[in-house]
C-alpha cells in the first residue's frame, strides 16, 4: 500500500474550492442584503460578485505561486492572504451572527470548512518547514489586518457604521 503524505503543497488547491464553496454559500443565502439590513453595509449583488472574482483571482495566483516556489515569502504571502480570507472571515462571521441574533449567510461553511482549513494549512506550513510558528502567527496578524480593511473599505466605504 502506498501512503500519501498529506503535504503544504498537495492541500493548497483544496483553498479554491473551499472558497467557492463559500461564496456560493453566502451568495444563495443573501448576504449583501442581510449586511444591509443587519449592518448598515452598503454592498450589492454586483459589488460582491466583483469583490469575491478579485479575491479568487488572488487565491488562486498566491496558490500557484507557493505551489511551485519553495521560497518563504510565497508562503507567508499566502497565510497572510488566506488567515484574512478564511480564518477571520470565520469569526467574521460568528461575531456579526452573535451581533445581529440572526444568521450571518457563510457561517456554515465558515465553520466548517474556513476554520479548520487555515489552522490546516498552517500547521502544514511549520511542519513542512516553509514558516516558523512565530513567521505563521505573524501572517495571520497581517490577516487579521486584511480583512478588518477589506470590511472596512468593502461594505462600510471608509466609515463605521452606528450600531
Amino acid at each position: 500500500m502506498i501512503r500519501t503524505m498529506i503535504t503544504f503543497e498537495r492541500t493548497l488547491r483544496v483553498l479554491p474550492v473551499v472558497y467557492l464553496l463559500h461564496i456560493v454559500e453566502e451568495y444563495g443565502a443573501g448576504f449583501p442584503a442581510w449586511m444591509s439590513l443587519h449592518m448598515q453595509a452598503d454592498m450589492g449583488d454586483a459589488g460582491f460578485l466583483r469583490n469575491n472574482a478579485l479575491f479568487m483571482v488572488i487565491l488562486v495566483t498566491l496558490c500557484l505561486w507557493a505551489a511551485r516556489s519553495t521560497t518563504r515569502l510565497s508562503a507567508f504571502l499566502l497565510l497572510a492572504w488566506t488567515s484574512g480570507q478564511l480564518f477571520w472571515n470565520f469569526v467574521f462571521h460568528l461575531a456579526t451572527t452573535v451581533i445581529a441574533d440572526s444568521y450571518s449567510p457563510g457561517l456554515v461553511t465558515a465553520a466548517l470548512l474556513y476554520q479548520p482549513v487555515s489552522l490546516a494549512m498552517a500547521a502544514l506550513a511549520v511542519r513542512d518547514r516553509h514558516l516558523s510558528l512565530s513567521d505563521t502567527l505573524f501572517a495571520f496578524t497581517i490577516g487579521a489586518g486584511l480583512m478588518l480593511f477589506v470590511i472596512w473599505a468593502g461594505l462600510w466605504h471608509f466609515s463605521l457604521p452606528v450600531v
